[in-house]
């Protein structure tokens, strides 16, 4: 099984409109309502791509209710702890340039965690997968974090982790399975700006030696490139299409990566399914289908890279 966990969920409420003015009227062309959030973007490919998965987090309010009815209707389970306040709406504003506007979110109290990590206790057990993804809710941490790190060693489960500079560096320790910092995260997380492939690589290999096995790195119009937990150098190609939203991509990179290992094992395998996905979804208006998946994965080239 797949636990999906997001700590600050949101519905993205996505606006489309020819271009945007400040301080006057805008109107929109379309609006969607989209339940949100990077655990749940990974639960609904692993969801597509034939993954058994359960979503978690932290909800509250109607807008909380929402995500729930969601899912259900997706036929994807979940298992959210309810909090007071309600989960947050964030504005995805899609004209002549993309803007993004992200609420906080209501704050998540200590017992409410203690109940996630117990529910994840009982139920999760050897050989299952944690997958952390975003940022820390108001009222959680980097140890909350580390919790969940600790958790999945304690139970033998894979940890993968997709988050911020300062909560990825509290968690290397604890040897996630799997993490996915762009090129620009990369460089930021050495206060470095990387510049060429030599240069990724060499980063890289400094994350596994700070504690994580496989390192997946995107690189948005020039492909990805994955440093696997045996040394191995993996890059692919970016397919050719019009991006259409960027929200969403990494994360569905990173589950595609997962499901697929989980699979075969093969990390160029893998890493082929991942971008593929992320471009799927990057290519598409929300979360990208199997469809468009299995279309955008005929243009994946997967090389070995001799690093000399």
């Amino acid at each position: 099984m797949i636990y999906t966990i997001t700590f600050n969920p949101a519905i993205d409420l996505v606006l489309t409109s020819d271009s945007i003015t400040l301080g006057e009227l805008n109107r929109s062309s379309d609006e969607e309502f989209v339940a949100g959030g990077k655990g749940i973007n990974a639960s609904v490919i692993f969801d597509h791509l034939d993954q058994p998965t359960i979503a978690t987090g932290f909800i509250g309010g109607f807008t909380g209710r929402f995500i729930e009815e969601a899912l259900d209707t997706a036929d994807i389970a979940h298992h959210f702890i309810s909090i007071e306040g309600k989960t947050r709406v964030n504005v995805k504003l899609h004209a002549d340039v993309e803007t993004e506007i992200n609420s906080a979110g209501p704050k998540v109290s200590v017992e409410a965690m203690q109940e996630l990590l117990s529910y994840l206790s009982e139920n999760v057990t050897d050989g299952d997968v944690i997958f952390l993804a975003g940022n820390a809710a108001p009222g959680l941490g980097a140890k909350d974090y580390v919790a969940v790190a600790e958790l999945a060693k304690s139970k033998n489960a894979r940890f993968v982790l997709d988050t911020n500079r300062a909560l990825l560096e509290e968690c290397l320790p604890h040897h996630p399975f799997i993490i996915k910092p762009n090129r620009d995260e990369l460089g930021e997380l050495f206060n470095v700006t990387i510049t060429n492939q030599a240069e990724t690589v060499h980063y890289a290999k400094k994350l596994q030696e700070a504690g994580a096995q496989n390192v997946l790195v995107s690189l948005g119009g020039e492909g990805a490139l994955l440093l696997s937990e045996t040394g191995d150098i993996y890059t692919s190609n970016a397919p050719k299409g019009e991006v259409k939203n960027s929200v969403g991509a990494g994360d569905s990179m990173l589950a595609g990566f997962i499901s697929e290992y989980l699979r075969t094992n093969d990390p160029a395998a893998s890493l082929k399914r991942g971008a593929a996905t992320g471009s799927a979804t990057a290519f598409s208006v929300g979360i990208a289908t199997r469809e468009k998946i299995d279309e955008i994965y005929t243009q994946i080239v997967v090389k070995p890279l001799t690093d000399d």
